[in-house]
């Protein structure tokens, strides 16, 4: 049953990217001359993820806390990442960022083609030199008043509990100067793990935006302290949803 509903899933979904690729493609050709910052086609983007995601019946989706971003005010977001469904539910927020993500996805078709049309910053994991192009893509984006958008773990998890955290997005809060925007996710994991492909049902997917953690609160000018002080309260945030009725 799973099977056959896996196959149903991935038949909207493609059926979904080959109708509205055009219209990305028109949308990033018609902004082009003017939106430098590819904010229009990253827009664009979240509304079709908000789409994709309403079309499929097999799981339910609450959100909440999207309000504690402040309108006017840069963040490095980082969330927890079980499932390749995050970055869909992610988009769901309709923040304004930059993704950063690894050079595997740019390579992959459609997908690569989203990322380089709305101009989102790539990392090669096993390259330092890009890891630092990437750390000063990221600053400038910061500097300009444009979010980042980062999964500090690196990878998904296989547990759906959260993994050690990288000290890439902490390092660039503290040289940025500004607030770290942490955000839960849970659920996506049983429906659909890393490295599946076969989507199970009955999941609640739940993501619930955390209070922005601003400098003054860091206590430390440590990224790798920094990196563990967010883990440790993500994951205690993490335990709590879990436990919390909707």
């Amino acid at each position: 049953m799973d099977i056959l509903k896996s196959i149903i899933v991935w038949i909207i979904g493609v059926c979904f990217v080959i109708i509205s690729f055009p219209l990305t493609l028109l949308v990033w050709l018609i902004t082009l001359p003017f939106d430098r910052a590819k904010k229009l086609v990253h827009l664009f983007l979240t509304y079709e993820s908000f789409i994709l995601l309403h079309l499929i019946p097999i799981w339910s989706i609450h959100m909440e806390g999207r309000e504690k971003a402040e309108k006017g005010t840069t963040y490095v977001i980082i969330a927890n990442h079980q499932s390749i469904l995050d970055i869909l539910l992610l988009n769901c927020l309709r923040y304004k960022y930059k993704w950063i993500s690894k050079i595997e996805n740019s390579k992959v078709p459609v997908i690569g083609w989203y990322i380089k049309m709305a101009d989102y910053i790539i990392i090669d994991r096993g390259n330092e030199e890009s890891k630092a192009k990437m750390l000063d893509k990221s600053y400038k984006c910061l500097i300009k008043g444009i979010s980042v958008m980062i999964f500090p773990e690196g990878t998904r998890s296989f547990n759906s509990e959260i993994g050690f955290f990288k000290r890439g997005a902490f390092q660039l809060a503290l040289q940025a100067e500004v607030p770290l925007l942490p955000v839960l996710i849970d659920g996506t994991g049983g429906i659909l793990p890393k490295h599946g492909l076969v989507f199970g049902s009955g999941y609640q997917i739940r993501i619930r935006v955390l209070d922005p953690v601003y400098p003054a609160a860091f206590g430390t000018d440590n990224p790798d302290s920094l990196a563990l002080k967010l883990s440790a309260h993500m994951t205690l945030e993490l335990n709590k949803l879990r436990f919390d009725k909707i």
